[in-house]
């Protein structure tokens, strides 16, 4: 057992005290089980074989894994990022359900720091005590118009003011992502000629692509529709605009292996959609 003798006795005296009875009759050199002993054994060993038979359902779990995988994520990364991560994750682990709760990122927080959500992805970092943040992707944010709309391939920063623009609404991690970059260049997002606020970054892209305005949005929801050339991107010289996506957990609640092996399975497999996206 890996155990001195003098170990194994404190253990015997603490159980003996714990159970209000004499364990074993000291004989001199040797030592006899009591009768209340013998009754403990027989316990014991039932116990011991649930123990190992616990450890093997673990096992079996941990090896085959099944369930619901419930994760709380951004627009973005909910609509864009999680399908692909999804289909690669359910070819290795086809007994995992998911179920993905799209809100914006104040929201996705929310239901972590009220316990309705174990796992989120985010496009934005909002600090708390209570929350860990992992970077598992850079996305890049970028301008764009209807090709009616806007016949120029490129715009100044002061001109931005001064075309009518959609936005998402308050809450939404890309609009978060835009008064950060934005506001070290002089341009405050409620001073733009806001001509609509939409609730998803899909009715964004319909109010730019009917020509309502230009819009900022992420490459990875304009891609599909820059490809077909239905929208266009129109280029701010000398602006870049970056942000990141995170993975977000309450740092007090632990993982179920299904959650664990999904975290596991992100960093390698969003690189290669990064790939396929540049």
């Amino acid at each position: 057992m890996s155990l001195t003798q003098p170990t194994i006795s404190d253990h015997i005296r603490s159980l003996e005290a714990e159970l209000g009875c004499r364990l074993f009759d000291r004989l001199g050199r040797i030592i006899v089980p009591t009768r209340e002993a013998e009754t403990l054994y027989a316990h014991a060993i039932e116990l011991i074989e649930k123990a190992e038979a616990v450890r093997e359902v673990i096992e079996q779990v941990k090896s085959n894994p099944s369930g619901e995988l419930i994760i709380g994520a951004s627009t973005i990364p909910g609509s864009y990022i999680l399908p692909f991560l999804m289909a690669s994750f359910k070819h290795k682990y086809p007994d995992i359900v998911f179920q993905i709760i799209i809100g914006d990122s104040k929201e996705t927080i929310g239901k972590l720091l009220s316990h309705e959500l174990l796992l989120g992805i985010v496009g934005t970092l909002i600090p708390h005590e209570k929350l860990s943040y992992t970077h598992i992707a850079e996305d890049e944010l970028i301008v764009i118009s209807s090709p009616n709309f806007m016949k120029k391939n490129t715009i100044s920063l002061e001109e931005l003011s001064e075309i009518p623009f959609v936005l998402r609404e308050e809450g939404s991690g890309t609009r978060m992502e835009i008064e950060r970059i934005l506001m070290p260049h002089g341009i405050d997002i409620n001073t733009l000629k806001t001509v609509g606020v939409f609730g998803t970054t899909t009715g964004v892209k319909q109010a730019v692509k009917s020509g309502m305005g230009l819009s900022i949005v992420s490459r990875f929801a304009a891609r599909d529709l820059l490809k077909s050339r239905t929208l266009k991107e129109i280029k701010i010289p000398d602006l870049q605009m970056k942000r990141n996506f995170y993975i977000v957990a309450h740092k007090k609640r632990s993982l179920p292996t299904a959650f664990s092996l999904f975290v596991e399975h992100i960093v390698p497999e969003i690189k290669k959609l990064l790939r396929t996206h540049s």
